[in-house]
């Protein structure tokens, strides 16, 4: 049930399957229809975006919702299909913030202000960089300016 409810169908499938053989009479039908979730959901097509700022909007909606390793895969698609998109690396730094990779936020928010100076001033007010408020390189790659 925890796959099923956190998307990762085709390995619900397999479980379920699994589970299949072996499940007491009385849960075979509610197996069944977890079996028939699990194969509708792996038939649909899969998702299209009309531009690379639609991809990174569905980017953030999996990050808000907590499906993190999901996000990274869709920033780092955004990232391969368009190697200079500053907002994608901004995403990506976004979530090593929320998940502790220090070292990868650093560098990722470092690319997006190299690719966009506009994100530094973003940054600044991003409360999702809450957690790196405290480090120094954090603060001295918001604020360069500052002796």
């Amino acid at each position: 049930m925890v796959l099923l409810q956190q998307g990762k169908f085709d390995k619900a499938l397999a479980a379920f399957e699994k589970l299949l053989a072996s499940v007491p009479p009385e849960l075979l039908e509610r197996c069944k229809m977890y079996l028939s979730i699990c194969q509708k959901q792996l038939d649909k097509p899969p998702l299209t975006f009309s531009t690379p700022e639609e991809h990174y909007d569905y980017a953030i909606s999996q990050l808000n919702t907590g499906y993190y390793e999901e996000a990274r895969e869709e920033f780092n698609s955004i990232l391969a299909a368009h190697p200079e998109a500053d907002y994608a690396f901004y995403g990506l730094a976004l979530l090593d913030a929320m998940t502790g990779r220090t070292q990868e936020c650093l560098g990722n928010l470092a690319k997006a202000i190299e690719l966009n100076p506009r994100n530094r001033f973003q940054a600044r007010v991003d409360n999702d960089f809450q957690s790196m408020a405290d480090d120094p390189r954090f603060t001295e790659l918001l604020y360069p300016e500052v002796p």
